[in-house]
């Protein structure tokens, strides 16, 4: 029942790759999607299924080999050998040797040859190796999905920030258009001078602007969005998830809290299937230097004649083998010796890359960690200061249609509420990007 649900999922997903209609997303539905179709997904998985037909490959060494061989050639001029002159006998004049021929023009063959290793020492250890290359290409996909996965989540993130971006940014726009229109009447009637008009008129058109611009940010997030679920370019995608709530979810906020177990992430266990893969490369070295054994049987049948007329006045004669061959190395001139020595030095290498990948991954969620805490702090302290410029800005709009603020102030203090906007949009996204990132960092996509 379970398998049966996850293809049913998956043709879900697949179809909706193709569909050109609108996709509606919450956030968990858009990693999940990035994680079963993502182009790196498909790559890695179709990666992954020739490295099953790898190992089966590898596999079938090992087993019978049957060989079909035929063959058909004609003699033009058929050999002539010189042979003792056994039936004259000797005198003046008699050749010691005289010309003959033992061959017919036609020869037709044809026949099946059967083969078995059955023992090789490199083919044994092959055969475990298998296994490794099998575990090495489920990782390697296990990496590409939570890959996915991350990119997913920052392309989400990155859209819903520019989309509230653009919503601040919409919420000026009204007051100060309405300022505007009230600016050019008290100017009419000549309580304020063409200066302050054009001083509002400035910053209504950069309100406008930042708003475009976050618009438009939000348009290639998606874009960004589609790549990484891979869906066509052009389908309307509506994310359901609300910014805040992500923003407030408990198990986003706890993430800086969280342990980490180096050994269980990803990176480490493909590290250490790459040691133990070694491991195997160095014992195969070493076993290249026993002897191997093969055993094989032929049957053929052999056809011969003067003009081409295979199975007519002349028969097939059959011809059948068997044996066995014996491998044993002696003397490389210290070619094996140091083919041993080069894969003892691979693997000692990919060692240390194994501990330094280890020393690598526990400093990076550290480092993860702390940006997330320090990302938190950022937004908090600019989401008030933006509050503060809100508020001050509110309080000088209604100075200034009360006449008690002048032009410059009132312009200046929304440049000041948009600086504001810009900075929490980018602490914002700088704590949703440090969330994504230190979530990878402790493998739990």
């Amino acid at each position: 029942m379970k398998k049966t649900i996850i293809a049913i999922c998956g043709l879900a997903l697949s179809a909706g790759a193709h569909a050109q209609g609108p996709v509606s997303l919450s956030l968990q539905q858009a990693l999940d999607m990035a994680a079963q179709q993502s182009y790196a997904v498909q790559a890695s998985a179709l990666e992954a299924e020739k490295m099953r037909h790898r190992v089966k490959e590898i596999t079938a060494i090992g087993l019978p080999q049957i060989n079909g061989e035929g063959g058909m050639s004609q003699f033009i001029d058929v050999p002539t050998s010189l042979v003792p002159n056994f039936f004259t006998p000797p005198g003046p004049g008699v050749p010691e040797y005289f010309p003959a021929r033992f061959a017919v023009p036609w020869n037709v063959t044809g026949g099946v040859t059967l083969s078995q290793l059955l023992f090789d020492g490199s083919y044994l250890v092959g055969l475990q190796a298998t296994k490794g290359l099998a575990e090495q290409s489920r990782i390697e996909l296990e990496k590409s999905r939570a890959d996915a996965r991350n990119q997913a989540a920052k392309a989400y993130f990155g859209a819903l920030a520019a989309a509230e971006g653009a919503r601040l940014a919409a919420e000026g726009v009204p007051l100060l258009d309405r300022t505007l229109r009230e600016a050019e009447a008290m100017k009419a009637a000549g309580f304020i001078e063409q200066t302050d008009v054009d001083r509002i008129q400035i910053q209504l058109e950069q309100a406008q602007a930042q708003q475009r611009s976050f618009s438009q940010q939000a348009d290639v997030a998606r874009m960004l969005l589609a790549l990484t679920l891979g869906i066509p370019q052009g389908t309307p995608i509506t994310l359901t998830d609300k910014l805040e709530s992500i923003l407030n979810d408990p198990n986003e906020t706890a993430l800086s809290e969280m342990g980490f177990d180096a050994a269980s992430h990803v990176e480490m266990k493909l590290a250490s299937t790459l040691l133990h893969l070694q491991r195997l490369n160095m014992r195969n070295e070493k076993m290249k230097q026993a002897p191997s054994l093969g055993g094989y049987f032929v049957h053929q049948q052999v056809w011969n004649g003067p003009d081409f007329d295979p199975g007519g006045v002349y028969s097939f004669y059959p011809t059948t083998q068997w044996g066995l061959k014996l491998t044993v190395p002696i003397f490389s001139s210290g070619s094996r010796y140091h083919k041993v020595k080069q894969a003892k030095h691979a693997m000692e290498q990919v060692e240390v890359n194994r501990t330094a990948t280890e020393q690598r991954l526990l400093t990076q969620s550290e480092q993860a960690r702390s940006n997330a805490r320090t990302a938190a702090d950022n937004m908090r302290t600019s989401e008030r200061s933006m509050q503060l410029a809100k508020g001050i800005f509110d309080r000088t709009s209604i100075k200034f249609t009360n006449g008690s603020a002048a032009s410059f102030e009132l312009t200046q203090e929304q440049g000041n509420y948009l600086l504001a906007q810009q900075a929490y949009i980018q602490r914002m996204v700088e704590l949703l990007m440090a969330r994504a990132d230190l979530r990878k960092a402790l493998d739990l996509y």
